[in-house]
């Protein structure tokens, strides 16, 4: 299994960006689940916590694509360090609020400025990876490998912020995002060696938006990140309703062990398959898997259904971002990833406010409700659209 990623980083530059993108994005598992700890503890509402974490999340969606297409206009370099400090500044700037105890709005005010500002270097990553294994088979090993590293990151990430905001300080799990967020991007931006060159001889008046088959993956990923956003903060209350908070973070590392694991699996194999073929069934199994946890009540249950839950989600994952590659204009693929991040943040968006409302409402364990009709849903668009899916090599492969 180890084989096939080895052999990723033999290509010059390889390195260089993919540890400083690493570092870059880990904090994107702690940074909602940071804002919600800072401000419940605050106001003592999920409710109140929920929402502020969804104005980044939506102000980040909505600002992807334009940042996208600023990368793919003038190059990765130029548009992202600028935007790093003003995410740096604005996440310092939410924290001297709560600390000061400024008026509410300034929370969303800050929290729209920090995720308009944020920085999509998953889809960064992976296009540096398309420039420097173009015409390469690897591409599906070097997707999976970074959707193995996303999980690795929201393995430690939620545990961590969790236990910096509960046992040290609520502000410390912030403080860190900024810190990594800056340290990582900065250094990425410096790789320029692998930096994927500015395309000027394609038409630029499109978007991949309009491609049918990415207007469904983004629909299918809207739905998803309803999944995740809702888990997060249903999770963290499911873990203080039985008095171990701290449990919260561990939880959740317990979908993303899963994910890994599987994603480890799915990048080590060769597969015969389409892309269409495989993702369909990724989302039928993403339903099923969250099918189990509305029915756990104890902790140590808990774990294990959240880890078998997390199992479908690196595979759909994956093939969903190579299904983009194919589908989008190599002179728009950093716009065309960006729609996927702009999807799972609406979804984000949304699950943690009516998470939030439902944990409020009828409790935690009632609220895991929501994570499975969102599944359900993802699987039910995405089966329903699947013909906008086939690429020209899934259609001979159909």
């Amino acid at each position: 299994m180890v084989g096939p990623y080895r052999e990723l980083f033999s290509t010059p530059g390889v390195k260089g960006f993919v540890i400083s993108g690493f570092v870059g994005r880990m904090p994107m598992s702690m940074l909602g689940l940071g804002i919600i700890l800072l401000v419940e503890t605050l106001t003592g509402s999920y409710g109140m916590a929920g929402a502020v974490a969804a104005t980044v999340s939506v102000s980040y969606a909505v600002a992807a694509p334009f940042s996208g297409r600023l990368v793919d206009t003038f190059g990765q370099a130029r548009v992202i360090v600028p935007l790093v400090l003003a995410h740096g500044s604005a996440l310092t700037a939410l924290m001297l609020c709560a600390e000061f105890a400024a008026p509410t709005w300034t929370l969303f005010a800050s929290g729209l400025a920090a995720g308009a500002t944020s920085v999509s270097l998953g889809a960064l990553v992976r296009a540096r990876w398309t420039h420097v294994l173009a015409g390469s088979d690897r591409l599906h090993t070097a997707f999976s490998f970074e959707s193995v590293a996303d999980e690795l990151i929201f393995v430690g990430g939620p545990a961590l912020a969790t236990a910096l905001a509960t046992m040290v300080n609520p502000y410390i799990g912030l403080i860190v995002v900024v810190v990594c967020t800056l340290a990582g991007t900065l250094v990425f931006a410096l790789q320029r060696g692998s930096e994927p060159p500015v395309r000027r001889d394609g038409a630029r008046g499109g978007t991949p938006i309009t491609i049918p088959g990415v207007a469904l993956l983004s629909c299918v990923f809207l739905a998803m990140g309803a999944v995740f956003g809702s888990m997060d903060l249903i999770t963290v209350a499911f873990a203080e309703e039985r008095g171990a908070p701290a449990a919260g973070g561990l939880l959740l590392s317990a979908v993303a062990a899963g994910s890994l694991t599987s994603g480890l699996w799915y990048g080590a194999r060769r597969w015969k398959l389409s892309l269409r073929g495989r993702f369909v069934r990724a989302l039928g199994a993403f339903a099923a898997g969250f099918a189990p946890i509305v029915l756990v009540g104890d902790l140590r249950v808990m774990t294990v259904a959240l880890f078998v839950a997390g199992l479908s989600i690196s595979p759909t994952i994956i093939t969903g971002y190579a299904l983009i590659e194919r589908l989008v204009p190599a002179h728009l693929l950093t716009e065309g990833m960006s729609w996927l991040s702009t999807a799972i943040g609406f979804g984000v968006a949304l699950g943690a406010w009516a998470g939030g409302r439902l944990t409020d409402a009828f409790g935690a364990s009632n609220a895991y409700a929501l994570p499975l009709l969102c599944a359900l849903l993802a699987a039910a668009v995405g089966l329903a659209g699947s013909a906008w899916l086939r690429t020209p090599v899934a259609r001979q492969e159909s």
